[in-house]
């Protein structure tokens, strides 16, 4: 019977006997946060100037390495490196102490290795099962907060705060506070999700299924920090099964709605297309707005989103196109990636091929849910 304490919480329904408790009974580690992301770059001028239009703040830069940064105090978010051919390149996760990196390292057949110069920090490097590269840091330096915007005073039915004073949000770039999240496609989709619960310590804030086959477990997983009573995001990394190991977005957080929509107009006047939004979403319930930069890697602005402490246990809900917002226009085949293309035929070929997670059913399965 689906667990009552979901209903007008998160989600309509808990888990069922015998599934996925979605959280390990003794994690390597516990990881406090998200860090950053860093992906490679052919063109890091051309990175800068939609850094700058999408929001962010230049932390430094060299040659070869551009650092971005929200307002808030902190490490940069994003770490772009100049490269061949653009793409994903790996994130990295803050640990609590020392102790965390020499406790990870043992249990993972690592090294507890200098993070760039001497005053920089420590590091594990690791790879999750589906491929992708995986940096646990401590005592990296913090950056200090710099200006950011502030969220707009709303007057709303009889609480009126804002008198004799207009509203007139500038079109300008909405400042990027901080790194929110990262989604990822993997055709290993259990034993990756199996990996950030038991090795990194997440836990997950909600599961999605393919219609019908529920009895096979999830497809899709929220995975929050586990910080015991102090509530952190609803979702610091999300996981789908997919045909490949690939980047889905990363997401950003702005001050307010208002941030969000003068933002999206000052991105038009760019020349920028909007991939999908305004919206909200539902698993989450950010206010979302996503945008592809010039390498069509897609990024999105939120605001607004859940946080959870580690008492919420997790929500499971049917997988739907339509059930990926409340409200907003209707979710576009840019943001979903399911347009048909030559290439990604042939991933799903291999993949149906691969020592993997996938098979007919599962792909059909996935089609028909995002196309619901």
């Amino acid at each position: 019977m689906a667990d009552a304490a979901h209903a007008g919480l998160h989600s309509e329904r808990g888990a069922l006997r015998h599934e996925h408790p979605g959280r390990a009974l003794d994690p390597v580690i516990k990881v406090l946060d998200l860090a950053w992301l860093e992906f490679d770059k052919t063109d890091l001028s051309r990175a800068a100037s939609f850094a700058h239009d999408f929001g962010f703040s230049v932390a430094d830069r060299t040659g070869e390495v551009l650092r971005l940064r929200g307002s808030f105090p902190g490490s940069p978010c994003v770490v772009l490196r100049r490269g061949p051919v653009s793409g994903f390149a790996g994130l990295a996760f803050h640990a609590a102490e020392r102790g965390d990196l020499v406790r990870l390292a043992a249990a993972t057949g690592s090294s507890v290795r200098r993070f760039g110069d001497a005053d920089e920090g420590e590091v594990v490097n690791l790879r999750d099962p589906s491929g992708f590269a995986v940096r646990v840091v401590h005592g990296v330096p913090v950056l200090p907060g710099l200006p950011g915007q502030q969220a707009h005073v709303l007057n709303s039915g009889v609480d009126h705060p804002r008198v004799n004073r207009t509203q007139r949000p500038p079109r300008e770039p909405a400042r990027v506070q901080r790194l929110g999240h990262v989604v990822l496609e993997t055709p290993v989709f259990g034993r990756a999700l199996d990996w950030y619960l038991e090795v990194l310590g997440l836990i997950t804030s909600d599961f999605l299924f393919l219609p019908g086959q529920r009895d096979r477990g999830p497809t899709m997983a929220f995975l929050r920090c586990d910080r015991g009573s102090e509530p952190a995001d609803h979702h610091t990394i999300a996981m789908h099964l997919g045909p490949t190991p690939q980047y889905v977005h990363s997401a950003y957080q702005v001050a307010d709605l208002d941030a969000i929509a003068a933002g999206g107009e000052y991105l038009t006047e760019q020349g920028y297309r909007r991939v999908w939004g305004i919206g909200r979403h539902v698993q989450g319930s950010q206010i979302f707005d996503y945008w592809h930069d010039p390498d069509r890697l897609m990024v999105e602005h939120f605001a607004d989103g859940d946080l959870f402490d580690s008492s919420v246990e997790p929500g499971w809900a049917s997988m739907s196109a339509s059930g990926l917002s409340q409200w907003g226009p209707p979710v576009t085949r840019r943001f979903l990636g399911n347009a048909p293309s030559p290439d990604r035929v042939r991933a799903a070929l291999r993949a149906l091929r691969a020592d993997n997670e996938l098979d007919p059913a599962r792909l059909v399965g996935l089609m028909k849910a995002m196309s619901t």
